[in-house]
């Protein structure tokens, strides 16, 4: 698209909008197509996001119990059972699908209202823009 993009993390509607936090349209008959089949392609992407993540909390069930660990250690814990999951995957180690039953989604509440307009940066609507305008012109997929 000719504009160098940093990595940007994928939220739902709750979250703000942000240059660092890519969130759908919100929902209603103005959609252009464009902006519709940009949902679509997100919510897709953050459903292949949830499924990794219960996987990799189904085969790493000490993430199931982060709450007696510290901060601090989180992001390590996680990258380490990143990593063993990847040499788990290159030694033919198969996942077990019995192990997603004890990793059901979490029952974290999460934040049902949006986030309110003044906590979202003007920018990143040229963000989304660009983003929407690549998902067009790339194709399906």
């Amino acid at each position: 698209m000719g504009k160098a993009q940093k990595y940007v993390l994928l939220g739902d509607a709750t979250y703000p909008l942000q240059d660092w936090i890519l969130k759908p349209y919100q929902e209603d008959d103005n959609l252009t197509q464009r902006q519709l089949q940009f949902n679509y392609r997100l919510k897709r992407a953050h459903s292949v996001i949830e499924n990794a993540f219960l996987r990799l909390k189904a085969r790493w069930q000490i993430l199931l119990k982060c709450d007696d660990c510290s901060l601090e250690l989180l992001p390590t814990l996680v990258l380490a059972c990143c990593i063993l999951h990847n040499v788990c995957e290159a030694h033919d180690n198969p996942f077990n699908e019995e192990w997603l039953e004890g990793a059901e989604p979490s029952e974290l509440p999460r934040p049902c209202q949006p986030a309110p307009a003044a906590m979202e940066d003007g920018r990143a609507e040229q963000v989304r823009e660009l983003m929407c305008q690549y998902f067009e012109t790339c194709g399906e997929g």
